[in-house]
């Protein structure tokens, strides 16, 4: 029986281009797996140095300095342990994204990328250069072979590394989060697993940067394709594994409901956006309704009620009932509450207009004025008082366009952007099972902007749980029309939507950032112009 290794996997919060602090977080994760979980290797994620996706950071003059001092730091201050780290390696010219091997201050194997993807939010071809060969390296009399995320999504790769004769696979990732994501992990695993007869050791990064959160998820594989071990989703940790007979020893998570993986990954990027863009807190407009309650409770769990502030805005359309619902939430959260009425402001507004409007009918102007004033207040206590605004808006309103530049768009993050309607409510009933704050009431309610007399969703949109399969065929799968109807929709609904969906793309280009939590965003993800004639397709 083979001497067994003991490995140490860092499943690391880290910071695009804080060079210095993520070389101290390494730091810190290496000296935890050597004298606290006695291993003798650890393994960070993807471009670990700099953080991911660093995108056009990688230009800046000064950062191959920042990265080389970051290496010599490493190799100067940890020893007794090898590491594992990704970095950009600055090379004739050319950038490639890269792992080092490194030990008692040398640096003793590298490797690059080969498989660089360029789909969804990834834009890898846009700054690195495909490494061209496969490592296995020695470690502790076992071979290792090491690639870099998309590296085990191809099969080449792989098959190289057991062709010079690896006994083990080690794949450090910056593997963004989406409900699907882990499902498809196991899948890739297994099907390497299936091709290789290796094992595999998988760790990923975890933490919201922008657009995208990251789950960790870091797991390990039998050669059998049993998984031996999983990380908790969504928690910074350096995680010990055993390997042994090629078998791993090592803990399994528990899995929970997909509402409350969506949930965390949601309050990890709220917390992470807020708080490494150095805002002192959230302003939430709290309407009463689903959305903003949802967005609140979200803001709630991820800065503390001390640093989120609701603020109720109404109208002459706003039911009394919603601004007590806004106020009982609040008063459930713990969060700072305000009444703001937007009557004067929006009076002033149509009676600055009527002398150049007169002759012409009330319609979506008026509508829009008042969400206008709605988002001018919210501003101008952002301004004031330095919390960022979360706009509230979800993926079903975003996708037709049922939305207000200037108004309920304005924010400086989304948190539901990419939340489906029909999810929005799945989300509130799983929080209520936490404890109870979002009153029954705005959950039971027809869902309503509250902009003219008895106005609801239902008269400017398909129901909902029409709505939004319907737009995941055309947004997520990208089916034609035809495809979509032969599922059984109306003809009319489908092209009626594909319109508003086309016709919408300039507001979304607008819209605040909002973290990726479905098969393919808004923003990054899906990229398609705004002044383009092509149809029913």
């Amino acid at each position: 029986m083979a001497q067994p290794l003991k490995l140490a996997l860092a499943q690391l919060q880290l910071w695009v281009g804080d060079v210095e602090g993520n070389v101290q977080r390494i730091i810190d994760a290496a000296l935890q797996a050597r004298d606290e979980l006695g291993a003798s290797l650890v393994a960070c994620p993807e471009l670990s140095l700099i953080g991911y996706p660093p995108d056009d950071l990688l230009q800046r003059s000064a950062m191959p300095a920042l990265i080389e001092a970051g290496l010599q730091r490493l190799l100067a201050e940890v020893s007794g342990i090898t590491m594992v780290v990704g970095l950009p390696e600055f090379s004739a010219g050319a950038i490639y994204n890269a792992a080092y091997v490194i030990r008692d201050g040398r640096v003793v194997a590298r490797t690059r990328k080969q498989l660089l993807p360029n789909y969804g939010v990834f834009d890898e071809r846009r700054h690195f250069q495909p490494g061209t060969s496969t490592l296995v390296f020695a470690h502790e009399g076992v071979k290792i072979g090491l690639c870099i995320c998309e590296d085990l999504w191809g099969s080449a790769p792989a098959a190289a590394a057991r062709a010079a004769g690896a006994e083990l696979l080690l794949n450090i990732n910056a593997s963004p989060f989406d409900l699907g994501k882990t499902a498809e992990r196991r899948r890739i695993f297994d099907v390497r697993v299936a091709e290789t007869g290796l094992p595999i050791a998988y760790v990923n990064c975890v933490g919201g940067q922008d657009d995208v959160v990251f789950d960790g998820d870091s797991a390990a594989v039998d050669r059998d394709g049993r998984i031996g071990f999983s990380a908790p989703l969504f928690r910074h940790g350096v995680y010990p594994l055993t390997f042994a007979d090629g078998a791993w020893q090592a803990e399994l998570r528990e899995d929970t409901g997909p509402e409350a993986v969506v949930y965390a990954a949601l309050v990890q990027a709220v917390r992470d956006y807020v708080d490494r863009n150095g805002f002192p807190g959230a302003l939430i407009g709290m309407s009463g309704g689903i959305d903003s309650a949802l967005v609140a409770a979200i803001a709630a769990d991820a800065l503390g009620p001390d640093r989120v502030w609701g603020v109720s805005l109404p109208s002459r359309y706003t039911a009394d009932m919603s601004n007590d619902d806004a106020r009982v939430e609040a008063e459930a959260l713990g969060i700072r509450y305000s009444l703001l009425p937007i009557e004067a402001a929006f009076e002033a507004f149509t009676g600055t207009l009527a002398e150049t409007f007169a002759g012409r009918g009330v319609d979506l102007t008026e509508e829009n004025l008042q969400s206008r004033c709605r988002g001018t207040l919210l501003m101008a206590l952002s301004n004031k008082f330095g919390q960022v605004v979360l706009a509230t808006g979800n993926k079903s309103e975003m996708a037709v366009g049922y939305a207000t530049l200037y108004g309920d768009m304005c924010g400086g993050f989304a948190p539901i952007k990419d939340v489906y309607k029909t999810w929005v409510y799945r989300l509130a009933r799983y929080r209520n099972t936490v404890s109870p704050v979002i009153p029954e009431r705005v959950i039971e309610r027809p869902p309503s902007a509250e902009l003219r007399p008895d106005q609801k969703d239902s008269d400017s949109l398909p129901p909902y749980d029409v709505l939004d399969p319907l737009l995941a065929a055309y947004v997520e799968e990208q089916l034609s029309i035809p495809e979509i109807v032969r599922r059984g929709f109306a003809e009319a609904d489908v092209k009626r939507v594909a319109a508003l969906v086309r016709r919408s793309e300039y507001k979304r280009r607008q819209a605040p950032p909002g973290p990726k939590v479905t098969a393919c965003a808004f923003g990054r993800e899906r990229r398609y112009p705004i002044t383009a004639v092509y149809g029913d397709i």
